[in-house]
């Protein structure tokens, strides 16, 4: 089975370039960075389920009586995305906080992190 992501449920490039300057911040992030780190933590979760309920929707038969057609589709895919989007701001899945948390490194969390007993 080949699945292949479409252009519009990517992350916008402005957001991606964004995560990867938080990420390559080395921890003591202002509220500023870390409110954009929890936006696109957020925001990545969503694309996440949205993919999810793409998915778990193709192993779903077609309805007959909703007629199908190229406008169902498109509702279907609309719907599927707000679905995702609300579900992604009451808590999602727990993914946002765990990538919000590699997006912002906390200097706290590196100092009592366990050292390595063969690094000099």
């Amino acid at each position: 089975m080949q699945t292949t992501l479409p252009t519009d449920t990517l992350i916008q490039d402005n957001d991606t370039a964004r995560a990867r300057r938080l990420a390559a911040a080395k921890g003591g992030a202002d509220e500023r960075g870390r409110a954009a780190a929890k936006k696109v933590a957020r925001e990545f979760e969503s694309v996440f389920i949205g993919m999810m309920l793409k998915s778990m929707r193709e192993t779903v038969g077609k309805d007959p009586i909703a007629g199908g057609g190229k406008g169902e589709e498109i509702f279907q895919s609309l719907l599927d995305q707000e679905y995702a989007t609300a579900f992604a701001a009451r808590g999602g899945i727990g993914l946002a906080p765990m990538i919000e948390k590699q997006l912002i490194k906390e200097p706290a969390a590196a100092a009592t992190a366990p050292r390595d007993p063969y690094e000099r």
